[in-house]
């Protein structure tokens, strides 16, 4: 199987404080990846310094055995919702449209009927196809959320990428988001996707890896609780009665 995404020896400072520190991890084509860990335990950072979106040290970053530059058209990204400005005057074809979008100004560009059908369809896959003309200061948290998702996967990436993709949406919102990212990776895409909640991640995920400035563990998703004390610094106690999950080995708490 090829990889993905290979980093080497990853490490981000702020000031003179690492976010980050030597971080080595290889995901292969065709991976669901969940990382979690801790709030401020650098998931986040880890994805835009891959990213090549903040500085940071590093001996190498592949994706596909290349440099970002070389395979950006391959790559999608969505961010925090909670970091997107949602008061700009766009509707929500028009959000999706703009994935199309060459880089740099286009001023006169005219978006072919492909490019639109494209684009609704990623909407219908998020099932939002019925907002395509609102105003997306009119979406709730849940739908800006799938919209975000929407363009990303207009392009039809074949590696995205996802921070916290369901945190401070509803249930239906969730579901819907879960589902979807399923049906992609069992498409191809390799996934790789943040959440700060271990027992919110999805049920499908193929491997866990966890941040805690360092990367403490990377492999499949039942984890051990030493692994989970290691994490949060401390020892936990995860109850997740009634709720699928993947991340506990047999338990009796």
């Amino acid at each position: 199987m090829n990889t993905a995404l290979e980093v080497d020896n990853l490490s981000v400072k702020y000031d003179d404080n690492y976010a980050l520190k030597n971080i080595t991890m290889t995901i292969k084509e065709g991976d669901y990846l969940g990382i979690i860990g801790p709030n401020g335990g650098g998931k986040t950072t880890l994805l835009k310094a891959i990213l090549n979106l903040i500085d940071h040290r590093c001996n190498k970053i592949l994706f596909f055995g290349k440099p970002f530059n070389q395979v950006k058209s391959l790559i999608s990204y969505v961010p925090q919702i909670s970091k997107v400005d949602r008061t700009y005057p766009i509707s929500v074809i028009e959000v999706v449209l703009g994935s199309k979008l060459k880089k740099g100004l286009n001023p006169f560009y005219k978006f072919s009927k492909q490019d639109i059908i494209e684009a609704k369809e990623a909407l219908k896959l998020v099932n939002i196809e019925n907002l395509a003309n609102r105003q997306i200061q009119k979406l709730s948290g849940g739908e800006f959320q799938r919209l975000l998702i929407a363009r990303a996967i207009a392009t039809n990436p074949r590696l995205l990428l996802l921070d916290e993709p369901t945190a401070n949406v509803d249930p239906q919102s969730r579901s819907i988001i879960y589902d979807l990212l399923d049906k992609l990776n069992t498409e191809g895409t390799t996934i790789i996707m943040v959440s700060h909640d271990t027992m919110a991640i999805s049920s499908k995920v193929k491997n866990i890896a966890c941040i805690s400035e360092n990367l403490i563990y990377h492999g499949s998703p039942e984890l051990s609780q030493q692994v989970i004390d290691k994490m949060y610094g401390c020892p936990i106690d995860l109850l997740a009665h009634g709720v699928p999950h993947r991340v506990l080995q047999e338990h009796t708490h």
